[in-house]
Order: structure tokens, then C-alpha cells, then sequence
């Protein structure tokens, strides 16, 4: 390193969301849009044989309360070694965290639970610390909750709420954006950034390395991190040219 320091690398957690005991990928989060990808412990492995230091793991059956993945998600914690476990997708009560925890997932990512049970979220954000994430998924400005079927509120408000309750990161998705190959929502992330303090990961529309690229320029504004999914499932590029152009 020379003295003039350079911009901190983009994470990046490579997707894999499981319905049905599958690895699929959804279009804009809808139920009905998945694209199987085959058994997500093969996923998870190649990832990080690739390099991922972490993997975005969602339980999409459990996000849309429509069933339960927990031993596939726990046979991918258990089976994938040297990476960090994000784990998501229908925690929403003390049973579900401490599930979600007890599976060896490095830090959980709270949806639907943070908008609609506001006490719950803070006390185990207040428990938790930096091992609770809070996922903010918009529309416009508008939250979208229980799989991204209900609005959940305004953005700015809950975000000022979350604050106000110590909430160490946010996990921030363009739900119009998701699965569609269209590129990250810039504007939103920077708005965001502008608002809190704490590390925000971006989540949905990347396509291309550029997308990585541009993404990995608003780090020092706070963007932590990038879930990637879909363009790699599609083959737009591998996880280690991802890794290249974010390390930068």
C-alpha cells in the first residue's frame, strides 16, 4: 500500500435462492417467474471455489410463506466451507432468528418483519448488533413487504426509525430492478448513503462488470457491498471477473 490509499474493495455476495429445495432466480421478485439453477449447495460450492467470501442465501418458499427450505439452507451452511452465510427470507419472530442463527449463518437479514413489527426489529437489533441486517426493498420510495407483495411504507420513514434503533446495516433493493439485467439503481443508493451513516449493500439489476465497476465507485459514500445474482446464473461473467473489478 502506498500512502495514498486506496478505495476499500465492493464485497460482493453472489445469490442463491432456494424454493423448492432448488437454486432458481425470479424476475422482479414475483412468484411464478423462477428459473432453476439445480441444487444450491453446488451453487454455494462454486462460489466459493470462485473466491466469495460471502454468499446471499434466501429461503424465497419462507419470504413468500408458502413453506420452508431450512435443511437445504442448513446443508449449504454446513457443506460450504470459508465463506460468510447472509442468510433471508421469512424470519420474522424469536423462533425463526434463532433458528437462522443456530444454522451458522453469519449475520441474518430481516425483511418483512422490520416494517410490520417495528418493537420486535429494534429489540433484536438492540440483541444482535452487527449480526442483524435490515433488507429495505422499494418500489419508488415506497417499502414492498411479505415478498414484495404488500407496501410497507415509506422508505425514508423506516429508515429514520431504524436509525433511531441502532440498526448496524441495510441490505437496500430496487425491487423494479431485480432480475432484470437493467443495471443498479445509482440514484437510490446514493440518496440512502446520504441518509445514514452505516454500510448499505446493493441489491438488484446487475448486468455487466461496468455495473460492479460503478458500484464499487460509491464505496467511500457507504456502499459496503453487491448481491449479485442473475447475471451470473445467466453467464453475463464469472464471479472471479466480478471479484477482479471490485477488488479495483
Amino acid at each position: 500500500m502506498n500512502d495514498f490509499a486506496s478505495t476499500p474493495e465492493l464485497i460482493l455476495l453472489p445469490a442463491v435462492d432456494i424454493a423448492g429445495g432448488k437454486a432458481v432466480r425470479l424476475t422482479q421478485g414475483e412468484a411464478g417467474t423462477e428459473t432453476s439453477y439445480g441444487d444450491p449447495v453446488d451453487a454455494a460450492a462454486d462460489f466459493a471455489r470462485q473466491g466469495a467470501k460471502w454468499i446471499h442465501l434466501v429461503d424465497l418458499d419462507a419470504a413468500f410463506g408458502r413453506g420452508s427450505n431450512a435443511s437445504v439452507l442448513r446443508r449449504v451452511i454446513k457443506q460450504v466451507k470459508g465463506v460468510n452465510i447472509e442468510l433471508s427470507g421469512g424470519i420474522r419472530d424469536d423462533a425463526t432468528l434463532e433458528a437462522a442463527l443456530e444454522s451458522g449463518a453469519a449475520r441474518i437479514n430481516l425483511g418483512t418483519a422490520a416494517l410490520e413489527n417495528p418493537e420486535w426489529a429494534a429489540d433484536v437489533i438492540a440483541r444482535y448488533g452487527e449480526a442483524i441486517a435490515v433488507g429495505l426493498d422499494v418500489r419508488g420510495t415506497t417499502l414492498a413487504a411479505r415478498g414484495w407483495t404488500k407496501d410497507g411504507g415509506d422508505l425514508w420513514t423506516v429508515l429514520d426509525r431504524l436509525e433511531a434503533a441502532g440498526c448496524s446495516r441495510y441490505v437496500l433493493t430496487d425491487v423494479t430492478k431485480d432480475g432484470t439485467l437493467q443495471g443498479p439503481n445509482l440514484e437510490l443508493l446514493r440518496d440512502v448513503t446520504a441518509r445514514t451513516p452505516k454500510p448499505v449493500v446493493a441489491s438488484g439489476g446487475v448486468s455487466n462488470l461496468d455495473d460492479i465497476a460503478a458500484l464499487r465507485d460509491l464505496v467511500p459514500l457507504g456502499v459496503e457491498g453487491a448481491i449479485v445474482g442473475k447475471a451470473l446464473y445467466a453467464g453475463a461473467f464469472t464471479l472471479a471477473e466480478a471479484l477482479d473489478v471490485a477488488a479495483g
